[in-house]
C-alpha cells in the first residue's frame, strides 16, 4: 500500500530512529513493501521509514534494477576522497510540491553493514551513486536532511 510522504518541517523526520530487533521482523514485512511501493510510485531513489512516519532505522533504494532493504545499517568506512553532486529528497518540496534540489558533498565511497528484510547480516562496498543514496537515506535515520549538507 502506498503510504504518504512526510514533508520538511514535519517534525518526525528531524528525530533519530530506534534500532530494530531483528527477531521482530516478520512483523515489519508488509511495511517494508509498503516503503517498496512508496518509493516506486514516486519514483524515488530511496526511502527511509522516518519518511512515511516510522522513526525505526530501515530504508530501501532501488539500484541497478534491484531492491535493497537496509535495516540498522552502520557505514564502517568512508573514504578520504569527497565528491559534490546535486540531490533531491522526496521529503523536500516547494510550495508547489516539486523537490528541491542542491549540492551535497559525500564521501565518494564507503562500506556499510546491515540487515535485510530476512534477517540476513550484509556488507557492501558502495561507489558511484549507492554510496551517495545509502549517505542520504542514513542520514534520515539520523534526523538529517539533505538541505543540512548543501554546499553555500
Amino acid at each position: 500500500m502506498t503510504r504518504e510522504i512526510l514533508k520538511n518541517p514535519n517534525p518526525i523526520l528531524r528525530k533519530k530512529s530506534t534500532e530494530i530487533d531483528i527477531d521482530k521482523l516478520e512483523e515489519l514485512q508488509q511495511l517494508f513493501l509498503d516503503m517498496e511501493e512508496t518509493m516506486m510510485e514516486n519514483d524515488g531513489a530511496g526511502l527511509a521509514a522516518p519518511q512515511i512516519g516510522e522513526n525505526i532505522r530501515a530504508f530501501v533504494i532501488s539500484h541497478d534494477k534491484d531492491i535493497m532493504f537496509f535495516i540498522n545499517p552502520q557505514i564502517t568506512k568512508r573514504s578520504w576522497a569527497k565528491k559534490t553532486e546535486e540531490e533531491g529528497c522526496l521529503s523536500v518540496v516547494d510550495e508547489k510540491g516539486d523537490i528541491i534540489y542542491g549540492k551535497v558533498e559525500r564521501h565518494r565511497n564507503i562500506n556499510c553493514v546491515y540487515y535485510n528484510e530476512k534477517g540476513e547480516k550484509k556488507k557492501i562496498a558502495a561507489d558511484k551513486m549507492l554510496s551517495r543514496v545509502i549517505q542520504h537515506e542514513l542520514d534520515h535515520l539520523d534526523g538529517v536532511l539533505f538541505i543540512d549538507r548543501i554546499k553555500k
